[in-house]
């Protein structure tokens, strides 16, 4: 994993999360069910404003780009934490989602398969 976007959990480590279906060097012992973890944001007048301003430059749109990276990062360590309070030490299968659901008001939703793991043998 080039960047670590997983917020630190006592439970459940970066390399513990995979968007594939197996964790590779280790076995599934037990599936604990679906885990999501959701967040609502919106900017402020504030942010939108500044943001009217790199439209107008053009680029990368940094004060959303932010906004962004915050949402999905809240939105999985409230997944890891679902999965950890289940007993899980790994979550698979784990995706985004994002819909707008006002005019500026946007839902990030993490899911995934709350698993937990032993070291293959």
């Amino acid at each position: 994993m080039a960047r670590d976007l997983a917020p630190q959990s006592p439970y459940i480590t970066s390399e513990m999360v995979t968007t594939t279906f197996e964790i590779p060097g280790h076995q599934i012992v037990t599936s604990l069910g679906i885990v999501r973890g959701i967040t609502v944001r919106s900017r402020s007048v504030i942010g939108n404003f500044v943001a009217g301003l790199q439209i107008l430059v053009g680029g990368n749109i940094t004060v959303y780009t932010e906004l962004c990276e915050h949402a999905r990062r809240d939105a999985l360590a409230l997944c890891l934490q679902h999965a950890a309070a289940l007993g899980a030490n790994a979550v698979v299968g784990m995706r985004y989602d994002a819909n707008e659901i006002a005019t500026g008001v946007t839902e990030v939703l993490a899911y995934g398969t709350a698993v937990a793991v032993t070291p293959a043998t």
